[in-house]
């Protein structure tokens, strides 16, 4: 089998999904399922549906209708707000969409009604994380243009946290949306239909026991695919965190010093070269790289140490013995180095079990799009 690979374990990845589902529904909290790291592929999806998710999200257009033209049997939901340039596509394929931006509603309103059909909103709210978001003082002002707009359903409101600072989500910034909720309803008279409280750095909140208030709903992907919370990189009890994994190959293997020698400038990405001398060791390159993944987000096997990477090389230490040229390594994953992964188009994607198909080995065409080779 090629490599290098991704090798991904459907059954894990339900089990996983399940889990969640079943935990945060005794909360009152439905899940939609994330795939914008399985790059939309049908087969996950599927899997996701299966345990139990509401529907799916994804933040590129493209995943969703790679999903629907693999007659996906999913409600979608556009997690990124809009381009302009994407409107009409967003509104052939997508249910929902997160927005924080008039002039987009608007335009998707007009898009909506040549096409007559409506067009779910959900309005994303900053708390904090300064990422995307209405500032809370400006959501009723949001809300009231929304509502207005013909062949726009203001579905709700919702928030991110975590990504971009790294912002806990916890009681007081969950209660707050939570007020906001009641506000809006209050003021214009209306139920809201969803109050999103995040994604899966909000799991260790909403499994404490703490009051969730309005919060029912939460967007994951990590948690699910890679069976961690993205605040700490921790285990979550009971889900698989090897799901996905990484093989790559040998190419070469040497003794070799760990001090490199002549006058020394930049990396090709501009790292530091490592300035401590710790004599000869045993030295492995493996065929994968920068280009492919992100080094600082694979963990290898056993008495393996990651020493340094390029493009198209990843450089280990291997203890005392050379690993054959040839042998097969196995790397766990955080979900930066799962991201760029599926995205590169020089891994092969294994699926299994099988799905119905002769070869479910999943691969990527020039778009980056997901398809399986068959």
């Amino acid at each position: 089998m090629s490599a290098p690979r991704l090798e991904i374990d459907l059954d894990k990845i339900e089990h996983n999904a399940r889990s969640l589902v079943a935990r945060l529904a005794d909360r009152g909290i439905s899940v939609t399922a994330v795939t914008k790291a399985a790059l939309g592929s049908p087969e996950i999806a599927r899997s996701l549906l299966q345990a139990g998710a509401s529907g799916l999200g994804d933040s590129r257009i493209e995943n969703i209708e790679a999903m629907c033209h693999a007659n996906v049997p999913a409600s979608m939901t556009l997690i990124r707000s809009p381009m302009l340039s994407q409107v009409e596509r967003l509104v052939t394929h997508v249910e929902v969409s997160f927005n924080t931006e008039l002039d987009v509603i608007r335009k998707i309103s007009f898009c909506a009604q040549k096409a007559r059909r409506t067009h779910g909103v959900v309005l994303m709210v900053e708390l904090g994380d300064l990422r995307e978001g209405i500032m809370p003082g400006e959501l009723e002002n949001a809300v009231r243009q929304t509502l207005r707009f013909p062949y726009i359903a203001f579905k709700g409101i919702g928030t991110n946290l975590a990504c971009r600072s790294g912002v806990s989500p916890d009681a007081r910034n969950m209660a707050e949306l939570s007020t906001l909720a009641e506000s809006i309803e209050a003021k214009f008279g209306l139920t809201i239909e969803v109050i999103s409280g995040g994604n899966s750095a909000n799991v260790p909140w909403a499994l404490s026991g703490a009051d969730t208030g309005r919060i029912n709903n939460l967007r994951l992907g990590e948690s699910i695919l890679l069976g961690r919370e993205p605040l700490h990189r921790q285990r979550i009890n009971g889900l698989h965190t090897d799901a996905i994994t990484l093989i790559a190959e040998v190419i070469e293997s040497k003794v070799k010093p760990t001090q490199p020698w002549g006058e020394i400038g930049q990396t090709a990405f501009g790292a530091k070269p490592p300035t401590q001398d710790r004599g000869d060791i045993c030295q492995a390159i493996l065929a994968i790289g920068l280009q492919d993944t992100d080094a600082c987000g694979l963990e290898p096997p056993p008495d393996i140490k990651i020493v340094g990477a390029s493009s198209d090389h990843l450089i280990v230490e291997s203890g005392l013995h050379l690993v054959p040229v040839g042998t097969e390594l196995t790397f766990q994953l955080n979900y930066s180095a799962l991201v760029r992964l599926m995205t590169s188009p020089f891994v092969t994607k294994v699926i299994s079990p099988k799905i119905g198909l002769p070869d479910a080995t999943l691969r990527t065409r020039e778009t980056g799009r997901a398809f399986f080779d068959a």
